[in-house]
């Protein structure tokens, strides 16, 4: 159940009820392969590609969105300036197309400033999408040190008092003391590949107590999450949980699921640690089956805002998911996997329909529409987000690679 009131089961099946159905296009893609599924969704990124492109690479930066009609670019401080990169190499991947590669070395080539950026968490966003998946389809020995020196740099924002990385440094207006985020569960796959890589078993160490951390104080018993725990740096101890790209302190905003999910699907593949494997079934439970997650399986921003049905998607929490579904198949049993890889098929479905995928040289040259990054703030609400193309392309290839095994 959810952790609104206010509101019953009943309530959220009537909502269900009330999202409007796109009947063709879905009936259609019910019967389409899921290889077909996989093929046109990899064109379609390569032609949207190849119109982004040429728009973009001749100037400074990383295509992050689109901004009145325009295709806005933010520098390689930005926390999403690896997905753009890591977006080419996933159409190399998928393609061998060499243009694909050539593109993806000069925007990976372009993120080196950020493997010695101490002022922020998201390394592993960054250079993992970028980097990581270049040394993974190259082998490039400078891609590697690039990765090394960037979890070097990510362990100086680890507190031992507290268990955790600090998230953001501390704002002008906040209260905070020592904030983390769900998200930063994902920047941790940098540290556990660097200590394997470097045979240096401090950053598994700091990437687990973290996630430790994490699991004992972000949960509800529900398995949903809280977007912002703080702490006090000195003991440890909780200071208050807060949201800041949600609804509200207690309501469960989707992107942070998924976060989470895809963060502890990841770190059970790297430690096997039971514990973390439990944590993302629960969160999966909590996701697949909400009263209030549309038919399309593509959801609101939140689960808790009160303008359902009418509150704005997130295309982006949906691929994570996918993605996330994907790879949690892999370490479950086989009725569960078969309902994992279902959920999943369908949101790539429906993201894969006319509904949520651009039509070619619509959306900037971006992939997915309706994705919502910072709706409190008023900021990229139903637009086009590169992380959300990024990860909707990897959902696409762990499809692909499924089939094989």
């Amino acid at each position: 159940m959810t952790r609104n009131n206010s509101r019953t089961l009943l309530a959220g099946i009537a909502l269900l009820a009330a999202v409007p159905t796109l009947a063709p296009e879905f009936a259609q893609a019910a019967a389409e392969s899921n290889a077909a599924l996989v093929k046109r969704g990899i064109d379609a990124a390569a032609k949207q590609y190849a119109t982004l492109l040429p728009k973009v690479q001749n100037k400074e930066g990383f295509p992050r969105t689109v901004e009145n009609g325009d295709v806005k670019q933010v520098g390689v401080k930005d926390w999403t300036s690896g997905f753009f990169p890591g977006s080419l190499w996933y159409l190399f991947e998928a393609t061998g197309d060499k243009q694909w590669r050539a593109a993806a070395q000069d925007y990976t080539a372009r993120m080196a400033p950020a493997k010695f950026d101490k002022s922020q968490h998201d390394l592993g966003f960054m250079l993992g999408a970028s980097y990581g998946n270049g040394y993974r389809l190259t082998k490039d020995p400078s891609y590697r040190d690039a990765l090394l020196a960037g979890a070097t740099t990510l362990v100086t924002r680890y507190n031992p008092k507290v268990g955790s990385i600090q998230s953001w440094d501390l704002w002008k207006n906040s209260n905070w003391a020592f904030p983390v985020i769900i998200d930063n569960m994902m920047n941790l796959e940098l540290l556990t590949w660097s200590a394997r890589e470097a045979k240096e078993p401090y950053y598994r160490e700091v990437a687990v107590t973290h996630a430790d951390t994490t699991l004992k104080n972000h949960f509800r018993p529900d398995g949903s999450s809280v977007h912002l725990v703080d702490y006090d740096p000195q003991t440890g101890s909780i200071r208050g949980k807060v949201t800041v790209q949600g609804n509200a302190d207690t309501s469960s905003w989707a992107r942070g699921q998924a976060w989470g999910l895809y963060g502890y699907t990841m770190m059970y593949r790297e430690t096997k640690k039971p514990e973390f494997l439990e944590q993302a079934h629960r969160i999966a439970a909590f996701f697949m089956n909400h009263p209030r997650l549309p038919a399309d399986k593509v959801p609101y921003w939140d689960f808790d805002d009160a303008t359902i049905p009418n509150a704005p998607r997130d295309s982006s929490a949906a691929a994570i998911t996918a993605s996330a579904l994907l790879e949690l198949a892999g370490f479950s049993d086989k009725a569960t996997a078969q309902k994992y890889r279902d959920f999943a098929i369908a949101q790539l479905r429906s993201l894969a329909s006319p509904a949520y995928l651009a039509a070619p040289g619509e959306n900037g040259g971006f992939l997915l529409k309706h994705a919502t990054g910072h709706k409190p703030a008023g900021k990229e609400i139903d637009v086009p987000l590169n992380y959300a193309d990024y990860y909707f392309l990897e959902a696409l290839l762990r499809l692909k690679a499924s089939a094989t095994h």
